[in-house]
């Protein structure tokens, strides 16, 4: 997320898994790790294939955004993760590159969009996208080219 500005103007952090990182790094961004950038946790299910979970326990994920079933992080805990780091944004008045992965960046657009966190699961955040949010007064969502 970035406004028009030099890169080298702007603040840039990223998530702290490896796969955030590497990302900035390929970029060739200097980044700070922080922490709140960090992907949505799936507790016990991470790593596994959706395929081979339980049906109702996926659906009650895919449905009600305060389900912690699988012992890790709600999606409504995330949006509220993704309110605060965008609070603390704003407040910096600085631009800021955030290097980090598609469901924190769906998070951040419900809290720009003021959308229900039972949205969550309706918006494709491909990988390796650019989503840019602008700040004036409240956060807007920039699309096009620009």
């Amino acid at each position: 997320m970035r406004a028009c500005v030099p890169l080298d103007e702007a603040l840039v952090r990223t998530g702290p898994e490896r796969r955030a990182r590497e990302t900035a790094e390929e970029l060739g961004l200097l980044a700070e790790q922080d922490v709140r950038l960090r992907d949505l946790d799936a507790g016990s299910w991470r790593g596994s294939e959706m395929g081979k979970l339980a049906q109702d326990q996926l659906f009650a994920w895919l449905t009600d955004p305060e389900f912690r079933g699988h012992g890790g992080e709600s999606v409504t805990d995330l949006v509220d993760r993704m309110r605060f780091w965008l609070a603390e944004i704003a407040s910096a008045g600085r631009d800021t590159v955030a290097v980090t992965h598609p469901a924190v960046v769906r998070a951040a657009l419900l809290v720009v969009l003021d959308a229900p966190a039972k949205s969550f699961w309706r918006m494709d955040v491909a990988p390796a996208s650019v989503t840019r949010l602008h700040y004036r007064g409240n956060w807007t969502l920039r699309l096009g080219h620009g």
